[in-house]
């Protein structure tokens, strides 16, 4: 596997520039993304807001590796990401980014402590024992550390998306990225999940770039980005 040559030295841990994505095709072909450049840095938050249809997730999907731009940059770490193989994407997703989605997408069948462990196995960089270990810390930083062995099932809508916090963090990656993270939760649960996200990304120098129609979310990140038409305003 090649690894992509760094071609950025800055400081910022994620860094974009001049993104475009198209979705659809001849008639139906729609421009979502208009030249989007932002940058992001350890330890900050960072909201994205704007109204369905701005391209917002998009944007996350892009910076998250998970789709490519038909038209510019990307940069994790200082290594350009774009346009990069599906072999270095897959393993650069798994060492350096965090994802918590609207909906939790937990393993129903499996413990609170398997699906935290589940992004470590698939790494492969920690034995056994320590993976136990860190899934254990985890689950009790978000303060479910008597309840490691309960099935999904048996676990409340904002204790799966703490689980989902948990394993976000699990390969301590620079970047957390959130699509809507608190949007299937009560104004408590989605406090608890919005505090708990930010004081552990920051305590470990993380950058968290999240997605929210949340008002009262969005004005307590560090930075607020109001994107419209597939652009930052």
């Amino acid at each position: 596997m090649t690894t992509p040559m760094a071609e950025s030295t800055d400081h910022h841990v994620l860094r974009c520039e001049g993104l475009h994505r198209y979705l659809g095709q001849e008639e139906g072909r729609v421009h979502v993304l208009r030249g989007v450049s932002f940058s992001a840095e350890r330890g900050q938050v960072y909201a994205i807001v704007g109204p369905s249809g701005c391209g917002k997730s998009t944007l996350l999907y892009l910076l998250g590796l998970l789709d490519q731009p038909d038209e510019g940059k990307i940069w994790i770490n200082q290594q350009r990401m774009s346009n990069s193989s599906d072999a270095d994407r897959t393993a650069a997703r798994g060492e350096h980014i965090g994802f918590v989605f609207q909906f939790h997408f937990l393993m129903q069948e499996f413990t609170a402590l398997e699906n935290v462990m589940m992004p470590m196995r698939k790494l492969g960089k920690l034995p056994p024992a320590a993976m136990v270990a860190r899934a254990h810390d985890l689950l009790k930083s978000v303060g479910l550390g008597e309840k490691t062995h309960r099935l999904g099932t048996q676990l409340s809508g904002g204790e799966q998306q703490r689980v989902a916090v948990a394993r976000a963090l699990a390969n301590q990656p620079a970047i957390i990225l959130a699509d809507e993270p608190t949007g299937n939760l009560d104004v408590k649960n989605s406090t608890l999940v919005f505090d708990l996200l930010t004081r552990l990304a920051k305590e470990n120098g993380q950058a968290v770039i999240l997605v929210t129609h949340n008002p009262e979310i969005a004005n307590r990140c560090d930075s607020v980005r109001p994107m419209r038409d597939g652009l930052f305003v």
